[in-house]
């Protein structure tokens, strides 16, 4: 009778130790399906805060500035003053001999002679140069024209008016006239010598009163 009794409370003990077993299963797989798992796993591991830090830049200081260069001046001194006292010469009685050159005054120079500028003989007339249109017209005038005359008897340029008639047709006309003076000059001549010379000669055209 007692065997049994203690198989009894054997059996009893094991299946409770079963049961538990069982219970405990299912309450895992509870948790598992009602998330009470990953509840309990956050109030046991909380969850990993995450901080940025920032990296602060350290400012370097400016390095210091160059050392000072320093300019040599030059000092200019001034040489020193060297006064050598010269003891003064004793009179001297001898007798000094001044030569004076006396040059002769250069002799003027030799005056020039002139022979001045002049028409030849066969000088053309001023009337053959006369424009017709200026007679009808009773124009009349005197032009002053320049004319330079080589040793030739030649224009070695052309004429040109300094002073004009009053009409630009017998200014026209006055220096056809003045280079038909060409080759009839007499030239100018210095100490008999033929030279270039330039000078005014007046032209006049006036009508003849019949």
């Amino acid at each position: 009778m007692s065997a049994y009794v203690h198989d009894t409370q054997f059996f009893t003990r094991r299946t409770a130790v079963f049961a538990a077993i069982i219970v405990l299963h299912i309450f895992i797989l509870w948790a598992l399906e009602a998330g009470l798992a990953s509840r309990v796993v956050q109030l046991v591991a909380p969850p990993i805060k995450t901080t940025i830090v920032r990296q602060v830049r350290k400012h370097l200081p400016p390095p210091p500035p160059p050392p000072p260069q320093l300019v040599q001046q030059q000092v200019q001194v001034p040489p020193p003053m060297i006064q050598i006292n010269v003891p003064p010469q004793a009179e001297s009685h001898a007798i000094t001999v001044t030569h004076h050159v006396v040059r002769a005054a250069p002799p003027p120079p030799a005056a020039v002679r002139y022979t001045p500028l002049s028409p030849s003989g066969d000088f053309p007339a001023t009337q053959d140069y006369y424009p017709q249109s200026s007679q009808r017209l009773g124009e009349q005038g005197t032009a002053i024209v320049e004319v330079c005359v080589g040793p030739n008897g030649r224009l070695s340029a052309a004429p040109r008016v300094i002073t004009s008639s009053g009409s630009p047709r017998l200014d026209r006309a006055a220096l056809r006239y003045a280079r038909a003076t060409s080759g009839h000059w007499n030239p100018e001549r210095a100490n008999g010598r033929p030279i270039n010379f330039c000078g005014h000669l007046p032209i006049k055209f006036q009508l003849n009163d019949f």
